[in-house]
């Protein structure tokens, strides 16, 4: 299992799994080495389902063992938004010029929570769930958090998404003041691809495995 397809197009996704995947002698490709295999429309209700149904599709159209992930932000006092649609959670808002979709997420999410100063109020976790699947539909299933606070000023330039507003309070700072070093270390996607690369050899070799 030398070469391994990532169910994605998303450059960074790509960068930061791919570098976390190649000490382990891993080939990463991206859905652009494959440009006849069309994105599966995320249904699923959880990250778990939407990770796992990528995968699914990606290992029966290239014949390649697929690993896909879905993440995302869920905020307490907003009862677990975006959540699922956190890619999403501002489609239906209009771009300022020169605005990048990440940005325009961002500036919905302060707006709904302008009424919530308290830090107790903005409670927060990153949440990512990663499924590995074989072509013979064999699959893997993991998951971490990385627990945080939403900021009302965004903070830094490293990442992407909504890290420049997710603060780790440990550290007092954001995900994009983070080295890739030290967001590896501590971040919900690093915890589920150790997860997932702990469970890797019984996977390559022939069992499906949940958790």
């Amino acid at each position: 299992m030398e070469t391994v397809l990532l169910a994605t197009r998303n450059a960074g996704k790509i960068r930061e799994l791919g570098a976390m995947l190649a000490p382990y002698g891993v080939k990463v490709v991206g859905l652009d080495a494959h440009p006849d295999v069309p994105e599966v429309e995320e249904t699923g209700a959880t990250f778990a389902e939407n990770a796992l149904l990528k995968a699914r599709h990606a290992a029966a159209r290239t014949g390649l063992p697929s690993v896909a992930d879905d993440s995302g932000l869920e905020v307490d006092i907003l009862k677990g938004a975006p959540g699922v649609y956190s890619a999403r959670f501002s489609d239906d808002w209009t771009s300022l010029p020169g605005e990048s979709r990440d940005a325009r997420n961002i500036r919905k999410l302060l707006h709904v929570m302008e009424g919530h100063r308290e830090p107790e109020s903005r409670a927060c976790r990153f949440v990512c769930a990663i499924a590995a699947v074989r072509p013979d539909d064999g699959s893997l299933e993991v998951s971490g958090r990385w627990e945080g606070r939403v900021l009302d000023v965004p903070r830094g330039t490293n990442g992407f998404g909504y890290d420049p507003v997710f603060l780790d309070p440990e550290l007092g700072r954001t995900a994009a003041e983070l080295s890739q070093e030290e967001k590896n270390a501590r971040s919900h996607r690093g915890k589920a691809l150790r997860g997932l690369m702990s469970r890797w050899e019984t996977f390559a070799r022939g069992s499906s495995l949940g958790g």
